[in-house]
């Protein structure tokens, strides 16, 4: 099993996507890469606290290439705007990746090569030291899936999974029930 720390935006959208993934076994959706010994919702919104949203995806390489993860989050966020993805701005929905070790650093790096080649404008997406990951609150888990209604999953996370459906729908399948 391997696991990647992704902040790309609000959390809410990756873990839609990654939940929709064979051989993802878990997606938790959390706080990293700041200096607040005890983050939550509110504080991280404020943007006061250096903590991106993020999400610890864990997944069977042997089922879901580490590539396929890549891709998908290269794909599923903008990682030309800095500290923005769509309606969302603030520090805290900069796209971001954590490496664990040096091999995920030069896995990271590579794909962030691969893409820059894709994108008209520069990517702004950095590398920061892993740092204490905090589990989001309970609300935050897993959230499109039990609230596929609300607004923000209609107008913001609907397109992200058709599009996740148009590019990686080998790689894709609806969850019987929630992973995390």
């Amino acid at each position: 099993m391997r696991t990647f720390l992704l902040a790309g935006g609000c959390f809410w959208c990756l873990d839609a996507v990654y939940q929709r993934t064979r051989g993802v076994t878990s997606v938790i959706s959390g706080y990293t890469g700041g200096d607040d010994p005890a983050p939550h919702y509110r504080s991280v919104c404020s943007g006061t606290t250096g903590h991106a949203e993020a999400v610890a995806v864990t997944f069977d390489p042997a089922i879901v290439p580490e590539e396929v993860i890549l891709d998908m989050f290269f794909t599923m966020h903008n990682p030309t705007t800095l500290n923005r993805q769509g309606y969302d701005v603030g520090t805290q929905y900069r796209s971001a990746m954590y490496p664990l070790d040096d091999a995920q650093e030069e896995l990271f790096r590579e794909s962030m090569r691969k893409f820059a080649g894709l994108y008209a404008d520069p990517i702004v997406t950095v590398f920061e030291e892993p740092a204490d990951f905090f589990v989001a609150e309970g609300i935050h888990q897993d959230y499109y899936n039990r609230f596929p209604g609300e607004g923000y999953c209609r107008v913001i996370i609907d397109p992200k999974l058709a599009k996740a459906r148009k590019y990686y729908a080998a790689w894709l399948e609806e969850p019987a029930t929630p992973r995390s």
